[in-house]
């Protein structure tokens, strides 16, 4: 019964993440033909102000929350009530700072206006975040998933008639807010059916909580740095139009990065459970997942390289085909994404936390850093190399560590294959290049496809194998 509620919960957050993500390509679509290279760069740096709010206040709450609430015998109640009034209390308190930091801001007032009304969103996103760890302990992840997919259909009808009636670019940041305030009224609601929680000030057990969760928020901080950085860097020495120019290619990556993490997921209990006490069977699953990452990877980036200034202006319009080349770019830090979620989830599972946490941390010292360094001489180009570099040292260096103290690196039987099958896609898109677009990129997938199942590169058992583990 748990194992089919949990194989439930996994296929409609998958398929509700997908409709997400089709919705937020639309979105842009519409933002950056409205607002342009500027506006689309204003709106893309109040999205960086939004994250980085959560990355300052995000106090590793839900991540503990959820935790001490799945122990047996938990005071739900308690714990709910004291971790919501806590998180309340701390995400209020950047209605505080908003303004004061915007003092020091040299944005336009429609952008401060657009960090302010971020901060609100962030009030009513960081509430509900924290109320999502009852859902996860019953197993009810597919109401989360339900909602805030209603809750993006809801942004993408206020950004559509924001566009239709030019209620301006207000009307854009408004819509995050609305999304938010929604997803935490529907959550807050059907929370009520499992735990009757209500504000709860104690102190003393304020002070334990934190002490626990400390270390997860300094992990999310360590995380924004790595991933937002250069976004507020960019529209600070280079402007709204730089920003915009690099988040057209930004977002669509952005948008692509749920795969790696909900594949990884879905294995993380199995490499947790097996790490310790059966070596072989982790490595057999470590090396599926290997494989299947790098089938996925190749794929993409060949595509991309080819087909990037079709990809751009589908989703972000032809004033942004400039974004091509950061795309090309930016596909590769993706490649090394996928990997680096690999190991950094190797690494959770063997308690090697604290060693991935120093990693990050240097990466993302690193990034900020070398895009102090590159973004004043290329700008948004400047930007995508240091993502490149970023990824890539993630990934030499969770992978020297995985090699060090797990005593595990990736078998690469069958990569040759899947390299080989690459190479004939890439060639079909360079000789066939001036094609249809649609019928272009389907012909090279089903090439690339062929390939691999005439060579024997992978075989639908295999598939079938990581299919059945996972649930």
């Amino acid at each position: 019964m748990i194992a089919k509620r949990i194989a439930y919960n996994v296929f409609f957050n998958s398929v509700a993440k997908v409709l997400s993500t089709i919705l937020a390509l639309v979105s842009i679509g519409f933002i950056t033909r409205y607002l342009g290279r500027d506006g689309f760069g204003d709106y893309a740096t109040v999205l960086a102000f939004f994250s980085f709010f959560g990355a300052i206040l995000d106090l590793g709450l839900y991540s503990v929350a959820t935790r001490e609430i799945s122990r047996k015998d938990a005071d739900e109640e308690k714990i709910i009530g004291n971790v919501f009034t806590l998180r309340l209390i701390s995400s209020a308190s950047v209605v505080i700072i908003a303004p004061v930091l915007c003092l020091f801001l040299p944005y336009s007032i429609e952008v401060k206006m657009g960090i302010i009304i971020a901060a609100l969103a962030f009030v009513a996103s960081s509430s509900y975040m924290v109320l999502n760890g009852i859902f996860q302990k019953n197993l009810r992840m597919d109401k989360v998933a339900a909602t805030e997919l209603l809750g993006k259909v809801l942004q993408v009808f206020i950004i559509f008639l924001a566009v239709k009636y030019d209620w301006g670019f207000d009307a854009i940041i408004l819509s995050l807010l609305a999304y938010m305030v929604f997803s935490f009224a529907i959550i807050f609601i059907l929370s009520r059916k499992y735990v009757r929680f209500s504000l709860n000030f104690d102190l003393n057990y304020w002070k334990k909580f934190l002490k626990m969760s400390f270390p997860m928020g300094i992990s999310a901080f360590i995380t924004f740095l790595y991933f937002k950085m250069d976004t507020i860097i960019l529209s600070i020495l280079k402007g709204s139009e730089a920003v915009g120019i690099y988040n057209m290619a930004y977002k669509i990556i952005e948008n692509i990065t749920f795969f790696p993490a909900m594949i990884i997921g879905l294995v993380l209990p199995l490499f947790s459970l097996h790490i310790f006490t059966d070596k072989k069977s982790f490595k057999k699953i470590a090396d599926k997942i290997a494989k299947i990452f790098f089938l996925l990877v190749v794929p993409l980036v060949a595509g991309t390289m080819f087909l990037s200034e079709e990809i751009i202006s589908i989703i972000g319009g032809s004033d942004f085909v400039i974004s091509a080349n950061v795309l090309r770019l930016l596909i590769v830090a993706l490649a090394f994404i996928f990997f680096g979620h690999f190991f950094n989830t190797i690494l959770l599972s063997a308690n090697l936390q604290n060693k991935l946490m120093k990693i990050l941390a240097f990466c993302a010292a690193f990034n900020i850093v070398l895009n102090m360094i590159l973004i004043p001489k290329y700008s948004y180009n400047g930007a995508a190399i240091v993502s490149v570099l970023t990824e890539f040292l993630v990934v030499v260096l969770t992978g020297y560590i995985t090699f060090r103290h797990v005593k595990y690196s990736p078998h690469f039987g069958s990569w040759g294959k899947i390299a080989f099958s690459g190479i004939l896609m890439s060639l079909f898109l360079f000789f066939f290049r001036d094609l249809n677009f649609f019928l272009l990129a389907i012909a090279s997938a089903l090439l690339y496809f062929f390939s691999l199942w005439a060579t024997n590169a992978i075989t639908a058992k295999e598939i079938k194998s990581i299919v059945t583990a996972s649930s």
